[in-house]
């Protein structure tokens, strides 16, 4: 079994559904972090979703508000993202918010 610490970064330029990670096969993430910065001087919310292997979504945060030209942690505990399932992120508004969530990535 083999331990890798990782990152994932976004610039969310537009308000599309935006896969943020998906887990390969034999593979489970741990996400200890989920970091969201607002640049603009407007307040903006963002929506994060799991898709699990049977294409059924859940939220895990659903319009959750970030300040004007601030930076919030998300996470207060870990969330595991299994085998096939796809971490996604929704900004409200494009060109505001930017992602970057740590993850140990176990095989």
């Amino acid at each position: 079994m083999a331990n890798n610490y990782k990152n994932a970064k976004l610039d969310l330029t537009s308000t599309d559904i935006t896969t943020l990670y998906t887990a390969p096969a034999a593979h489970t993430g741990i996400f200890k972090s989920i970091i969201i910065s607002n640049d603009s001087g407007s307040a903006d919310t963002i929506t994060i979703t799991i898709t699990n292997s049977a294409a059924a979504v859940f939220s895990v945060y659903k319009l959750e508000e970030i300040g004007a030209l601030s930076t919030e942690e998300l996470l207060k505990s870990p969330l595991i993202v299994m085998e096939s399932e796809i971490l996604k992120v929704t900004a409200t508004n494009a060109n505001r918010l930017h992602v970057v969530a740590s993850y140990l990535e176990i095989t």
